[in-house]
């Protein structure tokens, strides 16, 4: 199974866990296992057409999946994601 990060603001989905595992081939599929683990984070990533949104970065190991192959990244045991919500203000 993939380690995933989970930022501050969505550790109340994970019972304030900063890291958990979901198992999944793709990015989508980690993701889809994360929601059915922990309800309501699936929302939180992704919008209703199923894209990661644009205020969430998802990386995998230490490369944005936007630069690889997106939700269709493959995705090994060994694995690390990172959810990391933009931030605004100043």
């Amino acid at each position: 199974m993939a380690t995933i990060r989970i930022p501050t603001p969505m550790r109340t989905f994970t019972r304030n866990q900063s890291e958990v595992t979901a198992s999944g081939a793709t990015v989508r599929e980690v993701l889809k296992d994360l929601d059915a683990r922990f309800p309501g984070i699936g929302a939180r990533v992704l919008d209703e057409r199923g894209a990661v949104r644009r205020y969430v970065n998802v990386f995998l190991n230490d490369e944005d999946i936007r630069a690889l192959r997106e939700l269709d990244t493959p995705v090994a045991d060994t694995d690390r994601l990172t959810l990391i919500p933009a931030m605004a203000g100043g």
